[in-house]
């Protein structure tokens, strides 16, 4: 068999041998609270709380994590931490992180909205990031988005009696 045949039948059973790797269900990240930080500068910094459910029946380990926060499709904050852990299969956990937003970042969006012709009625977010380790499928990678109201809530219909 020549190098070339050889190296063709190395790739098909690399190939192969990737479909038949269990499959794996995408992390869901919601946070789960945030508390104020001692900020420097011109930054605001905050402890935020990341609730990780892990979907699967084999345990997820990581050694660091890292969080990108964007509204209206621009970086708000970002943040990192070197913790390490797992989150148990068909478990969860909250990992706490130090994220930092520039105070200049958030002077733009303001700016932005402001000046807006019309200012939006709802604010979209997403946030994306990684759980980085080893074990069997190496970092995982998160994302979630959706929005809120920046208008108060309409008043409830109040029943009169006559």
């Amino acid at each position: 068999m020549s190098g070339r045949h050889l190296a063709f039948v190395m790739t098909l059973l690399c190939i192969g041998g990737c479909t038949t790797l269990p499959s794996h269900d995408p992390l869901q990240v919601t946070v789960a609270g945030i508390e104020p930080l001692q900020g420097e500068g011109l930054e605001l910094r905050m402890l935020a709380k990341l609730r990780v459910q892990n979907p699967n029946d084999s345990p997820i380990d990581y050694r660091g994590v890292y969080v990108k926060i964007e509204l209206q499709g621009k970086t708000f904050a970002t943040g990192v931490t070197d913790v390490s852990g797992t989150v148990p299969a068909f478990g969860e956990s909250i990992i706490e992180l130090p994220v930092t937003a520039s105070a200049m970042r958030m002077a733009h969006q303001v700016f932005g909205l402001v000046n807006s012709r019309e200012p939006p009625e709802k604010l979209q977010y997403s946030m994306s990031g990684k759980l980085s380790g080893g074990g069997t499928f190496g970092s995982q990678r998160f994302e979630a988005s959706g929005e809120f109201s920046l208008m108060p809530p309409e008043p409830a219909e109040t029943a009169t009696s006559i």
